[in-house]
């Protein structure tokens, strides 16, 4: 009996499901997305929030360095907007058509025999779009987006998200109220104050990577054992943050490994050839996967 307990166990395959990042890890950052959508959140944070132009650079670095994501920042500092507003000013005027169809890609994730999640700091109707014109929107079996994550009273749905599966349900709630005063990040970095409240920032409402409650939380809703999933995300802070609850992690962009990432990808395209196990279905392997696997040609780095 324990004999055949230990035989399963070797027969079980190491994952059950992998977890992707969207921006720049399922397309490069050459493509000019990422450039062009850190100047429209620049750009808005003039034109609706009239934040002074020669404040942005640094107030904007200093966001995403403490919040994880500039709009994140902007909510915990004080500034109150609506999130389908900004979504739709930041990643509504992208060059969108600088994606290209991958077929090189669709064909290694549908034969890739294991339940495939989009985790993205993104919201849904970029999300869509972007794997649409990757021809990549069959691909995955669920999304997890800032909707999923930061639930709102507004649920827009596009046209092009009828055939792709958003996980989570929305809930109805209020946005939290905008403090009275806007907090001066920048002053607070620029003169230190000595003892504990040195490093004490305003909290944002915003859930987003590279927080762990939010990694912890997606996990949740999307019914995944960090035990048994690799991550593949082209933010270190992110890998470091799902390091932590739990999860195998694959950086994406670099073929440097640092600390918290198990694997390292030149790009996305060398995913099998770094970790050809996830393909293999032959029991002469120590572990076995199910699910018919096609022949592909060579990936070059």
């Amino acid at each position: 009996m324990e004999f055949e307990d230990r035989y399963r166990q070797a027969q079980r395959p190491k994952y059950d499901c992998l977890l992707f990042d969207l921006d720049d890890t399922l397309y490069p950052l050459s493509s000019g997305i990422s450039k062009e959508c850190g100047k429209n959140i620049k750009d808005y944070m003039v034109e609706k929030l009239g934040i002074e132009k020669d404040k942005i650079v640094e107030l904007s670095n200093l966001l995403y360095k403490n919040y994880g994501t500039t709009m994140a920042g902007l909510r915990a500092i004080g500034y109150d907007f609506d999130y389908d507003e900004y979504h739709s000013y930041v990643h509504g005027r992208l060059p969108y058509d600088n994606l290209k169809p991958d077929p090189q890609l669709r064909s290694l994730l549908l034969t890739l025999p294991l339940r495939k999640i989009i985790f993205t700091n993104a919201d849904k109707v970029h999300a869509a779009k972007a794997l649409i014109k990757l021809g990549l929107e069959d691909c995955f079996q669920g999304i997890i987006c800032f909707e999923t994550l930061n639930p709102t009273h507004k649920n827009t749905v596009s046209d092009d998200e009828d055939d792709i599966e958003f996980l989570g349900s929305p809930v109805a709630t209020t946005d939290v109220p905008s403090s009275p005063e806007i907090f001066d990040i920048i002053g607070h970095f620029a003169e230190p104050k000595p003892g504990p409240s040195a490093t004490l920032l305003p909290k944002t409402p915003i859930v987003c990577k590279p927080q762990e409650s939010a990694i912890e939380l997606a996990l949740k809703i999307a019914k995944i054992n960090p035990q048994r999933t690799l991550f593949f995300d082209d933010s270190v802070r992110n890998i470091q943050a799902g390091k932590c609850v739990g999860l195998h992690t694959v950086l994406v962009g670099t073929s440097q490994r640092p600390k918290g990432a198990d694997y390292a990808l030149e790009s996305i395209h060398n995913i099998k050839q770094a970790l050809p196990e996830l393909w293999e279905t032959d029991m002469k392997s120590e572990v076995s996967y199910s699910g018919q696997v096609t022949v592909e040609t060579p990936v070059t780095a």
